[in-house]
């Protein structure tokens, strides 16, 4: 999919989410989840390096993305956004058994926390569509807290200096 097709069907999503403004990914998340009547959970955990920073692993009762513990806010919230891009995507992960519950991650089947663990990457075209998503999901919050267009009065644009006023995104 193309950047302006990707930036399109983002935008789509947010919108049907109702995210209106700045969010961090976990809300975005929450709310994907919740839509889609699957929850999408996000689990800090110490990734080994060197290594995946993030992973995304789907089972039938609910969809998991494990992102690097040790690592920035900054990091995290783009790791999750990367994570979040495969699925709006449309990207496939391995699907998970409901039995084995237990290890690592005690809401995960054990076999499917393996094979996600020894895939380290996507083919090209999957990979750069995902890194486009999460550019796409997180540049307009940073680039937008920023910035603020002019009002057309004085009156207006004083209350818009004193409060902040924030634009809408993507």
């Amino acid at each position: 999919m193309n950047e302006s097709r990707l930036r399109y069907v983002i935008r789509k999503e947010l919108d049907q989410l109702g995210i209106v403004g700045p969010a961090d990914m976990a809300e975005v998340c929450r709310r994907f989840g919740a839509r889609r009547g699957k929850p999408l959970k996000l689990v800090a955990y110490p990734l080994e390096v060197p290594g995946p920073f993030g992973l995304w692993i789907a089972t039938p009762a609910a969809d998991f993305i494990i992102y690097q513990k040790e690592t920035t806010n900054a990091h995290q919230q783009h790791i999750i956004a990367h994570e979040l891009g495969h699925i709006i995507s449309g990207h496939t992960a391995d699907d998970a058994d409901e039995d084995g519950l237990g290890g690592s991650f005690p809401d995960i089947p054990p076999d499917h926390v393996r094979r996600a663990l020894r895939r380290t990457h996507y083919d090209t075209v999957q990979e750069r569509e995902a890194e486009t998503a999460a550019t796409l999901l997180l540049e307009r919050a940073a680039v937008l807290e920023q910035i603020s267009l002019p009002s057309r009065t004085p009156r207006a644009r004083r209350a818009q200096q004193a409060f902040g006023e924030q634009q809408d995104w993507l």
